[in-house]
C-alpha cells in the first residue's frame, strides 16, 4: 500500500469555509434549487441526479481541502490472478470502530474532517439517514478508474443508501443491469454534483467510472454510506 499526500494548503483558505456546510432542510433544498427529479432507473432499484447540489463555490473549497487533507492511498487488488496496484488513491472516513472491505482490501477508518462532517450534515438530512462512513477516490487522470461492481457488501444492509458527490474533472458514470448486461445508460458527473442511490439499485444495478482518453485533470468521488458493525 502506497501512501500519498496530494496538493497542499495553497489556495483553499482563501474560501470562506464558514459559507460551505450549511445545514438546511431536504424538503427546502428541493424547493429552492427546484428539484423534483424522477428516478433514473427504470425498474428494480432508484437513482436520482442532482447536479448542483453544492456551488462552484463550495465544490472548489471541498476538492482543495481534501486534496491537501486525505492521506491517500493507493492499493493493491487480485485482478486476473494477480496483485495489480488499484488505478486509484482511496480512503476512508468515519466511525474509526468500524472498519470496512471490499475487493480483498480491509480499510480502516480516520475520523471525518470538519469539511467532511459538515457535508454528511446535509446528506443526511436530503437521505433521511445517518451516514456512518465515506469511501473516497481519488481520481489522478482519465487514465484512472474503476470497473463494474456493486455496493452490496453484507456490512452495508440489504437496502444500501449510497450517496456520491463529485469534484473536480466532469466523468462519465454507467450503469448496467446486473443480469441484463446489454441494458446499460450513462450519466455525466459534474463537480458538486449529487447520485443518490437506494432501494434495490445495489442488488439489480452495477456501475463504473470507465476510463476516460483525453481528461487531463483530477477528480474526487465521496460516496457516503452506512456501515454496520459486525461487532456482537
Amino acid at each position: 500500500m502506497a501512501k500519498q499526500r496530494l496538493g497542499s494548503d495553497r489556495n483553499h483558505h482563501f474560501l470562506n469555509p464558514t459559507r460551505f456546510g450549511r445545514v438546511i432542510s431536504a424538503k427546502r433544498w428541493i424547493v429552492q434549487n427546484n428539484l423534483m427529479n424522477k428516478n433514473l432507473l427504470p425498474y428494480q432499484g432508484e437513482a436520482y441526479y442532482f447536479p448542483s447540489f453544492l456551488t462552484d463555490e463550495e465544490s472548489q473549497y471541498l476538492f482543495l481541502a481534501l486534496e491537501s487533507e486525505i492521506n491517500w492511498n493507493q492499493e493493491e487488488i487480485w485482478m486476473f490472478g494477480k496483485r495489480v496496484m488499484q488505478p486509484r488513491l482511496t480512503a476512508l472516513c468515519g466511525d474509526p470502530e468500524i472498519p470496512y472491505g471490499y475487493s480483498g482490501i480491509s480499510m480502516q477508518a480516520s475520523p471525518f474532517t470538519s469539511s467532511l462532517r459538515r457535508l454528511k450534515q446535509r446528506l443526511d438530512d436530503l437521505a433521511q439517514t445517518t451516514f456512518t462512513h465515506v469511501l473516497l477516490n481519488y481520481y489522478r487522470n482519465g487514465a484512472d478508474s474503476m470497473g463494474w461492481h456493486r455496493d452490496n457488501e453484507k456490512v452495508l444492509g440489504s437496502a444500501p443508501v449510497i450517496a456520491s458527490v463529485s469534484l473536480g474533472a466532469e466523468r462519465t458514470f454507467q450503469f448496467r443491469h446486473y443480469e441484463h448486461k446489454s441494458t446499460k445508460m450513462d450519466l455525466m458527473l459534474g463537480s458538486g454534483s449529487l447520485l443518490l442511490m437506494k432501494g434495490e439499485s445495489q442488488r439489480f444495478w452495477e456501475h463504473q467510472l470507465p476510463k476516460a482518453k483525453g481528461v487531463l485533470l483530477p477528480r474526487i468521488n465521496l460516496t457516503f454510506r452506512v456501515i454496520q458493525s459486525t461487532k456482537a
